[in-house]
């Protein structure tokens, strides 16, 4: 994680579109009702899932590849730590990521550091709506 702590409201508040790596169709999961939450707050959100749904109406993509690159400079993701590296060199590969935020459990500092070397803005382990909570 690069972002300091004091930088976490700023940066929040410098995009307005989240892509969400792993929105669910399953309500009662995390990735499905932060982004609603967030969404609720201001933030256009859309998602990637491998299967299609339209759970909660969100812009749903089957892969990253397939979101515009102008909403793919924050992304969310809610897939487990061990898939963070390939999400990595996806989000590397495609370009245009500048904040990339790894929910509550998720980190993988050797993954977030070769984000950080390509000047990607790193959270981990924190989540949208503790930090929206404590800064807003």
């Amino acid at each position: 994680m690069n972002v300091a702590d004091s930088e976490i409201k700023s940066l929040l508040q410098s995009y307005q579109t989240i892509t969400v790596y792993g929105l669910s169709n399953d309500p009662q999961k995390p990735s499905h009702y932060v982004p609603v939450f967030m969404r609720e707050k201001g933030w256009d959100v859309i998602g990637t899932y491998p299967k299609e749904h339209s759970v909660g109406g969100f812009k749903i993509y089957k892969n990253l590849r397939d979101v515009p690159k102008e909403s793919r400079k924050f992304i969310d993701v809610f897939r487990s730590s061990d898939k963070v590296p390939e999400i990595v060199d996806e989000i590397l590969e495609l370009g245009g990521t500048e904040f990339l935020w790894l929910q509550l459990g998720i980190s993988h500092p050797e993954a977030e550091k070769k984000a950080e070397a390509s000047g990607i803005k790193v959270v981990s382990n924190r989540c949208l709506i503790i930090e929206h909570k404590r800064f807003f």
